[in-house]
């Protein structure tokens, strides 16, 4: 995860978990669902225990390798067995802290939006990669720092899901403010035990908005994947 509050409630449940609270949980409160509970251990899984959308940009992946917002560091392991250049950053310091207790050999505490001067042949972006961008008017600076981090012929691979599904009525009718925000823009509150973060926004984004996006921005978007929960896998190049 790549937005944690300056207090890391994120960090420190990674933490927990990994010196044995095994049944850690955070709390995760939003301005459009119920206020919800989610164990920690769902952030340290195995290949076994992966997605198929995970797997699927895992072995996607190619050449030197950036993990954005790699949280407790399953996937950039993942990478690193695979022989893989894999480098993982993120912006929580637990996380980094776990990542380096687990073995990830290239880690850094630093903010994706304040990368500069290195490039990289892909850059992955999963557990809803895409939300890092946090609204649908913050694209282009998303997509124009992806350019500069991108070799010539580089990837991003990132995931994402199209939540119109949470406005649906039961007749199937669809209660969404077409004059309003995007309502795939979501504002996101985490707390760990008495450690509660600042609310941050995060964005899910239905693919044909993310490709419209990123044709704007003069970039190639198609789709590798998608499941039966609208969720889908997509790859991005210049």
């Amino acid at each position: 995860m790549e937005n944690a509050s300056a207090i890391d409630a994120y960090g420190k449940g990674l933490l927990a978990y990994h010196n044995g609270r095994k049944n850690a949980r955070f709390k995760v409160e939003s301005n459009i669902a119920a206020t919800e509970f989610w164990p920690v251990s769902e952030f340290f899984h195995d290949w076994a225990d992966m997605s198929l959308i995970e797997r699927k940009a895992i072995e996607a992946c190619r050449g030197r390798v950036l993990d954005v917002g790699a949280g407790s560091g399953s996937h950039v392991l993942q990478l690193q067995n695979r022989g893989l250049e894999a480098h993982a950053i993120d912006i929580s310091a637990g996380a980094v802290e776990v990542m380096q207790k687990r073995g990830v050999k290239c880690v850094e505490q630093i903010d994706f939006f304040a990368l500069e001067n290195r490039q990289y042949d892909t850059l992955l972006m999963l557990m809803n990669g895409a939300g890092i961008a946090g609204t649908i008017d913050k694209l282009p600076a998303f997509f124009d720092r992806a350019k500069r981090l991108l070799t010539p012929g580089g990837q991003l691979i990132l995931d994402s899901s199209d939540i119109m599904y949470l406005f649906e009525d039961e007749d199937g009718s669809v209660m969404v403010d077409l004059n309003g925000a995007y309502y795939g823009e979501l504002e996101y509150t985490m707390s760990y035990g008495r450690e509660k973060g600042e609310p941050f926004e995060w964005l899910f984004i239905d693919f044909d908005t993310l490709q419209a996006a990123a044709s704007e921005c003069g970039m190639k978007c198609e789709k590798l994947y998608e499941d039966d929960h609208y969720q889908y896998l997509a790859r991005i190049t210049n």
